[in-house]
């Protein structure tokens, strides 16, 4: 009798730590291959949309013989900026100005932005940057502008923090700059090699 009370123990224990564990991975499985692989609470992005974002954020800081954006997880961090520290307006824009990308790779490439070669996804960037630019300059509004302002909302909060992102990773701090969590100490005693004579009056 003992013994049958002892094994239905270890049966339950079983099974629940089986019902505990599919609970846990349970909203991993049922993740759709097209959501964001990160928490959002406010921005809406689809699993492709982030793999736009993903090549974006490479070009603009491309691998060479230093990590890239997308060894450093650069698009995580813009998301997590936006989806955390923007306004509505700004994050709408920004969901606006991803779309708005893709549409404007096809008319220039014919081919979403993540099929352009490396170089076209540059020269789509640049032209995007220098019309930002003349649009900074030129403030009289043109017809358009609103669904063009997304375009370039997008993509100045994209380049901002993907540079904000880089010049705070790890790597860059530990890297390429010589990082002291200490602020720089005083030092009040230095040596002075010419002497000088301070005359009164």
């Amino acid at each position: 009798m003992t013994e049958n009370r002892t094994i239905d123990r270890r049966t339950l224990l079983k099974n629940l730590g089986l019902v505990i564990g599919g609970t846990i991975l349970l909203p991993s499985c049922l993740r759709s291959d097209d959501t964001a692989s990160i928490r959002l609470k406010h921005l809406t992005i689809s699993g492709s949309q982030e793999k736009l974002l993903a090549e974006v954020a490479e070009t603009i800081i491309p691998k060479t013989n230093t990590p890239g954006a997308k060894d450093l997880s650069l698009h995580l961090f813009v998301m997590k900026m936006v989806d955390d520290c923007y306004g509505t307006a700004d994050q709408k824009s920004f969901e606006n100005g991803i779309s708005l990308l893709d549409a404007e790779a096809e008319k220039t490439h014919d081919k979403p932005f993540v099929q352009c070669s490396k170089s076209q996804r540059e020269a789509l960037l640049n032209s995007i940057d220098t019309k930002l630019q003349l649009s900074k300059q030129n403030k009289t509004e043109t017809a358009g502008a609103d669904t063009r302002n997304d375009l370039f909302a997008f993509f100045e909060i994209m380049k901002g923090n993907t540079v904000l992102g880089y010049t705070n990773s790890k790597y860059f701090m530990t890297k390429q700059v010589v990082y002291e969590l200490i602020p720089g100490r005083y030092n009040a005693h230095f040596s002075v090699t010419n002497k000088s004579v301070v005359k009164n009056g």
